[in-house]
């Protein structure tokens, strides 16, 4: 199966902005599906400055450790 995962909260809801790379990266793409992310409106924050090594939501890997594991994957990222 193919699946786009769509984030669209930035810094102001860590959350919220990790949670659709958390079910890309440890969930779809662990079980072999193709997987892509959008980083849309507030999402795109999460590329910004040093914003992917802070954002640390509650119940989720922190951003740097997700993004990592993205590339590891090799999932595009659109921003």
């Amino acid at each position: 199966m193919e699946f786009v995962y769509m984030a669209t909260k930035g810094t102001g809801d860590p959350t919220l902005a990790s949670i659709p790379l958390h079910m890309a990266v440890n969930g779809s793409a662990e079980i072999g599906h193709d997987v892509s992310i959008v980083l849309a409106g507030d999402g795109a924050e999460i590329l910004i400055g040093e914003n992917a090594e802070t954002i640390e939501g509650i119940g989720v890997p922190p951003m740097r450790d997700l993004l990592a594991k993205a590339r590891d994957h090799n999932i595009p990222i659109f921003v």
